[in-house]
């Protein structure tokens, strides 16, 4: 028997609620997500308000100033204070008088606070919206049965949604390996930019695995993989059409319906045992490939649905 969760914990909180089930109401507690406005603030000026989950929130600041731009290497953060406020969190940083995020004028603020399921809310013009990530670096090689141990590895990491049933989960996985990082959040890209904080805190570099995020594959995630160096990103759920785009642009692997058995690789397939794939064919075309049977994932099928633009 698993042990009871606490009443409280930084990722959620315990409410009371009216529970209807077949005609019977009852008065009860439940745990559901926290989620708080958290105020992002460079060198004294106020850069975004996002929705997030307060946890590991020394992560979230490293990352969301890499994916942004706002740093180009983690030695330009040189300071994160906490500051608890009654209107939510405040995340002071202070950066390196060359990092950008020292030079930021009110244009480069956002306008709007960033919601739980928006990454992006707020940037006021085009090009900061749909900005394309430099070319991505690295060769590595993860088979089918790495993504599957990845996906089955993550569904027991997830404190936080196993209680709430309410956050997104981003994981790095190596290959040959279990999954090394999880991070959660009521917010997709949150959850993306704190993996990316704990690579970097942990030493890893991102170009050495590869990210499996329990969302959709939607371009701000696309962006903000890219922009750390990551060079496989998959997703439980489907991509969009940007998102494809902007991952074929920069080299970046984009897979997407993870699942046991099967996935849909978007492009860049490279990196994914090249060599059973057909990569050559009538654009627009798929091909399905039976895959081997792996040693010890004898779960695995093997059949991929190869998409090929």
């Amino acid at each position: 028997m698993s042990p009871s969760p606490p009443e409280e914990s930084p990722g959620y909180v315990r409410r009371r609620l009216t529970r209807w089930r077949e005609g019977v109401v009852e008065v009860s507690d439940d745990h559901v997500a926290d989620e708080r406005p958290v105020e992002l603030v460079y060198n004294g000026q106020s850069f975004a308000v996002m929705m997030a989950t307060p946890q590991d929130l020394d992560d979230f600041a490293l990352g969301f100033s890499l994916s942004e731009g706002l740093i180009v290497a983690p030695s330009q953060l040189l300071d994160v204070e906490i500051r608890p406020l009654l209107e939510g969190i405040q995340l002071a940083l202070r950066v390196h008088e060359d990092a950008p995020g020292a030079k930021l004028d009110g244009a480069a603020q956002r306008i709007l606070p960033g919601r739980s399921g928006c990454g992006l809310c707020g940037s006021r013009q085009l090009e900061d919206v749909v900005r394309q990530p430099a070319p991505v670096e690295g060769d590595i090689s993860v088979t089918p049965s790495d993504l599957e141990r990845a996906l089955l590895a993550l569904q027991q990491r997830q404190p936080i949604n196993a209680v709430t049933g309410a956050v997104h989960a981003a994981a790095w996985g190596r290959a040959g390996c279990d999954v090394v990082l999880v991070r959660e959040d009521v917010g997709r890209h949150n959850a993306l930019d704190k993996l990316i904080g704990a690579l970097h805190h942990a030493g890893i570099d991102p170009a050495s695995g590869f990210a499996l995020i329990t969302s959709r594959a939607s371009y701000e995630m696309t962006i903000k993989a890219a922009s750390a160096g990551i060079t496989v990103l998959a997703a439980i759920s489907a991509p969009t059409a940007l998102a494809i785009e902007l991952a074929r642009s920069a080299g970046l692997t984009l897979i997407g319906f993870t699942r046991a058995g099967s996935f849909n690789v978007y492009c860049c397939p490279e990196r994914l045992n090249a060599t059973a794939f057909p990569l050559d064919g009538p654009q627009g075309t798929s091909h399905r490939t039976q895959i081997p049977q792996p040693t010890q994932h004898q779960g695995l099928r093997g059949l991929l649905r190869f998409v090929r633009r």
